[in-house]
């Protein structure tokens, strides 16, 4: 796997020469000439999407947290550490990415995913300094150190990644853009819906405010790597190897649950182990249906929190509309080339 030239006066940019990957690009954003679709409307959502977690008043949250039970207090402290993990790595990760990525419409979008992880870290910060007092801070940043279980959930993506940088050839590439897949379509669910499940309780509502705003970021996040996914499989036919993505998302639905179990099990009303379960195994159903594969678990086809859609409203007023649990854009064409921006 090749990085692309960051100056290539022989690069092609013609709409016909233009691919994901593996092509010819001069590096130059030529956007008058776009040939996947799809990235000129996340561009246009991702761009109205625009938000900063300031606006948003916390004061009583801070109330609520010392009202919250010891089991609460650990689920939430826990749950954003791990969500900060998570929006760190795709800071720094992303632009990895982006280096080997040859369509400039796709670099684009990506690199309004690297401002918007960016935007998540400092809105936990916000949260962390707002909230909790100094004493607990620093822990929440030093957990995943600290919790066995935590520690080997985190060094799973963070290996496959790491082993792209220190061995960028195709097999690994194809990892990467499963792992990226991975975190941004199954890792944040349960964590985001034990917020929803406190402020169906009217506790936590400003934290739940910021989390459906990321929430919604997370959502255009992961139809870029559907996207990603399927366009790369359409131009090398042969690149992913099926049995590997299985065995990826096997892997990740097993830690997404045991981690869930160990940071919440059933001590949060609302929340069990059976339902986390149902809901990682079911989601994991929809996100491999998305991607043109088939379930890895047929008689889980039920979301047992399917209630909290009200609370995990993540539409906005973007002209493209992602169902929180679907994780879908609904309104959009793929794969046809649109010369000029302006046409769609």
């Amino acid at each position: 796997m090749d990085r692309k030239k960051l100056f290539n006066p022989d690069g092609i940019d013609t709409l016909s020469d233009r691919k994901i990957i593996k092509g010819n690009s001069t590096n130059i954003f030529n956007l008058n000439n776009v040939r996947y679709q799809w990235a000129n409307t996340l561009y246009r959502n991702m761009m109205g999407n625009f938000w900063i977690p300031e606006k948003i008043d916390l004061t009583q949250d801070k109330n609520d947290y010392n009202n919250l039970t010891v089991f609460e207090k650990e689920a939430y402290d826990g749950i954003l550490s791990f969500l900060i993990f998570l929006d760190s790595i795709q800071t720094n990760n992303i632009p990895n990415v982006s280096n080997y990525i040859t369509a400039p419409e796709v670099n684009l979008i990506l690199s309004i995913q690297t401002f918007q992880e960016a935007v998540h870290s400092q809105s936990y910060q916000y949260i962390i300094e707002s909230i909790l007092s100094k004493e607990i801070r620093n822990s929440i940043y030093d957990k995943w150190r600290e919790d066995k279980i935590l520690f080997e959930r985190n060094e799973y993506i963070a290996n496959i990644y790491q082993n792209f940088l220190d061995e960028p050839k195709d097999e690994n590439f194809a990892e990467i853009i499963i792992a990226d897949y991975l975190l941004e379509a199954i890792y944040f669910y349960n964590g985001f819906n034990f917020f929803y499940l406190l402020a169906s309780r009217n506790r936590m509502m400003g934290t739940s405010d910021i989390i459906k705003l990321i929430n919604r970021d997370e959502l255009s996040h992961v139809v870029i790597f559907q996207q990603l996914i399927k366009e790369i499989k359409n131009e090398n036919p042969n690149f992913f190897n099926e049995e590997k993505i299985y065995e990826m998302f096997s892997q990740a639905v097993e830690q997404e649950i045991l981690w869930t179990n160990h940071i919440i099990g059933n001590q949060i009303l609302g929340i069990t182990m059976e339902t986390t379960e149902i809901y990682t195994k079911w989601l994991a159903n929809e996100r491999l249906k998305a991607i043109g594969l088939k379930e890895l678990y047929p008689e889980f086809n039920k979301n047992p929190y399917k209630h909290l859609e009200k609370f995990a409203d993540t539409e906005g007023e973007g002209n493209v509309k992602a169902n929180f649990f679907e994780g879908s854009v609904t309104s959009y064409n793929m794969s046809s080339s649109v010369d000029g921006w302006d046409e769609f």
